[in-house]
């Protein structure tokens, strides 16, 4: 079955895995257990997602890259009974944050028609350039720094003084970083987490960031630009080359590093969706909230056809969320 062949907002159904995820490893959060948030989220994002109605094949997966718990690549989810889809999932985009109790970790998903996505494999580090709509059209990736930042500038009608350029703070990124200073413009670094930074590029009121620049992993820059693709925003992506090993996996791939990746090369799709819950208190969304009798939830769904950009404030029962079964696992309890 087509996406095409119902009106259906199928981001409405992928929120209840990010929530899910975010419940089960909310417990975690400033534990110092980064696996254990991992396998939280990921043993209830599994478990919520295997409930919609859909045949769903993981694109995107977690553990390869950073040898995680799995929702692995090529695992099904869904009951089978439903459309054919792609899907790219984050339980949690900012682990090490939740671990260590800081601020900014979503759990995300995104879908697309069977075959939409493209698929990263052995290429795990992409250099990218992602921003709102505004300057969407603007960007590029082999232009110098300064260019960059003039266009984005220029497109919203600010000085170059006023940009705000967000990177992940890695020494990879150094060399982007100092060229970004030349030209005035502000940086925020983050930790993790650049899902989120490259969205906070595409509100019109009350963006944090204007540009996002450097490397970041690749199957976040799957994720992102499905987000982007719901938003309007605009991203490029070269792959980026640790060692000679990520440089032969890329030429067996028919790539080297100046192969340039748009955003309809990541998801070629004009119906994509996408849901994010907050897992701690960031820019995107406010974090989990647990009030004993409840547990208080923000999230956004969004669908690029129709542009349509929801926000779900939910309080779920722990009661009865437990009644879903022992995959959704709540994490460490405190015995008074």
């Amino acid at each position: 079955m087509s996406l095409f062949a119902s009106d259906k907002n199928l981001a409405m159904e992928l929120v209840r895995g990010t929530e899910a995820a975010v419940m089960a490893s909310g417990r975690w959060m400033g534990r110092n257990n980064k696996n254990e948030v991992d396998r939280s989220a990921v043993e209830a994002m599994r478990y919520m997602l295997n409930t919609v109605d859909m045949d769903g094949t993981i694109v995107i997966g977690e553990g390869e890259k950073d040898e995680a718990p799995m929702l692995a690549n090529g695992e099904k989810l869904g009951t089978g009974n439903g459309p054919e889809i792609d899907i790219a999932v984050d339980p949690i985009d900012g682990t090490r944050l939740m671990a260590m109790g800081l601020g900014g970790a979503i759990s995300v998903v995104a879908a697309a028609e069977r075959g939409s996505m493209f698929s990263p494999e052995n290429l795990f580090y992409f250099q990218k350039i992602a921003t709102g709509p505004d300057a969407a059209d603007f960007i590029d990736i082999d232009a110098p720094v300064h260019v960059n930042i003039r266009r984005v500038a220029r497109a919203k009608n600010k000085s170059i003084d006023d940009i705000t350029v967000i990177m992940l703070n890695r020494p990879r990124n150094e060399a982007i970083r100092e060229e970004v200073c030349k030209t005035g413009a502000r940086i925020r670094l983050i930790s993790d987490g650049d899902v989120a930074g490259a969205l906070s590029t595409c509100w019109n009121d009350g963006a944090t960031a204007d540009l996002l620049l450097g490397s970041g992993g690749s199957p976040e820059a799957v994720i992102t630009a499905c987000a982007l693709k719901c938003l309007g925003g605009g991203m490029q992506c070269k792959p980026y080359f640790r060692n000679e090993e990520d440089e032969e996996n890329a030429k067996a791939r028919g790539m080297d590093k100046h192969t340039v990746l748009e955003l309809n090369d990541l998801v070629k799709s004009d119906n994509v969706f996408f849901a994010a819950t907050g897992a701690s208190d960031g820019d995107l969304l406010k974090g989990i909230s647990y009030q004993g009798a409840h547990m208080h939830t923000w999230s956004l769904c969004m669908r690029s056809r129709s542009g349509t950009v929801r926000y779900i404030e939910a309080i779920h029962s722990p009661k009865k969320l437990s009644q879903l079964g022992s995959a959704i696992s709540y994490g460490p309890t405190h015995q008074g």
